[in-house]
């Protein structure tokens, strides 16, 4: 029989997973505001010394690591939230636009090039698979249907999506356009490319 954990033992757990979480929390709003904030930035804004984020973090890429992971998931969450299934194909492809640029209001991190440069290229389809699980289920439901275009390749249309969405967040990031202007933008950009048009009719 395993042996109670003590009050001060837990006490002292507890604390250490406070200040975990504060320096993560703190890393992803200062970075979202500063790309090449320091650790000692990161540090101040979770009200810890710099030695305690090495603590928990022992290297700015882990730190960058963990930071990755949080908001992937925090994305996957968003959008398993959304009901993709019931809806018409294109009604739920805009449903899902909506809860993915939402997660990029919400944090301002992810049009950040820390996010970009934090990871190899290797690893950028696997960092992505949780968040598109969704969106292929729903291309290849819009296909099944005859919605959706299939001109293309699965993998390039949601490559294609993925793109855009980055793009969009680079002109918000750069201040050529506004949140809303963007939001727009990459909306009907992903509509035109993933929705068939109608046939016309003879005349």
């Amino acid at each position: 029989m395993a042996e109670p954990e003590r009050p001060r033992s837990r006490k002292r757990r507890l604390d250490g997973e406070r200040s975990r979480a504060a320096v993560l929390d703190a890393a992803i709003a200062t970075l979202g505001r500063q790309a090449d904030a320091s650790i000692e930035d990161i540090a101040a804004a979770a009200g810890v010394v710099r030695q305690t984020v090495y603590a928990h973090y022992p290297s700015r890429t882990a730190l960058l690591t963990a930071v990755i992971d949080h908001l992937t998931t925090e994305t996957a969450s968003a959008l398993d939230a959304i009901d993709v299934t019931s809806p018409p194909p294109e009604q739920a492809l805009r449903r899902w636009l909506e809860a993915s640029w939402a997660v990029v209001e919400r944090y301002p991190i992810l049009l950040s090039p820390v996010i970009a440069t934090a990871a190899p290229p290797a690893d950028e389809h696997d960092r992505h698979r949780p968040v598109t699980t969704r969106l292929v289920d729903l291309v290849r439901r819009g296909r099944r249907t005859g919605v959706f275009e299939e001109r293309h390749s699965e993998e390039w249309t949601i490559s294609a999506v993925i793109a855009l969405g980055h793009a969009a967040g680079q002109q918000v990031a750069a201040g050529r356009m506004s949140s809303a202007e963007a939001a727009a933008a990459y909306r009907d950009s992903v509509l035109r490319l993933v929705v068939k048009l109608p046939m016309a009719e003879d005349d």
